[in-house]
């Protein structure tokens, strides 16, 4: 990130620049996650012919990943619907959806109602081994 290019570049992008700490695996998981889903997605150029090419590539995937692409870590929700609010309206229908099924055949769920999973309400990158300790004010 020294180099005025880079530098310029990520100015021009209206990229803010974050530095990890030296020999420190766990500062940018959720990015390196990213990138690999970009990179292993079909749709994947072996290599990009010019840099507009390469932006309108993003510019699609990104709409794909954040409105259409459901994550697993997300209760298979998009971003956007998480982003958005619609969580819950989704799980309501969801829940609607598996409450009908349970009672047209409950010996399928082993008799016992199903739930939909729901959004983690804590996300960690490496979890503390200790509990965390919430800053009094």
């Amino acid at each position: 990130m020294k180099s005025k290019s880079v530098k310029q570049l990520m100015s021009d992008l209206d990229v803010r620049p974050s530095y990890s700490r030296p020999r420190v695996s766990n500062d940018n998981p959720f990015s390196e996650a990213g990138f690999k889903t970009m990179k292993y997605s079909s749709d994947f150029p072996a290599r990009f012919s010019s840099f507009e090419e390469a932006q309108a590539f993003c510019r699609e995937y990104f709409a794909w990943y954040n409105q259409e692409h459901y994550h697993t870590g997300i209760a298979l929700l998009t971003p956007a619907q998480v982003h958005y609010g619609e969580a819950e309206a989704v799980f309501a229908k969801r829940q609607a959806t598996l409450d009908a099924a349970f009672d047209q055949a409950p010996q399928q769920f082993g008799h016992r109602r199903p739930k939909v999973t729901r959004l983690p309400e804590t996300v960690w990158i490496n979890r503390p081994a200790q509990p965390v300790c919430e800053a009094t004010p």
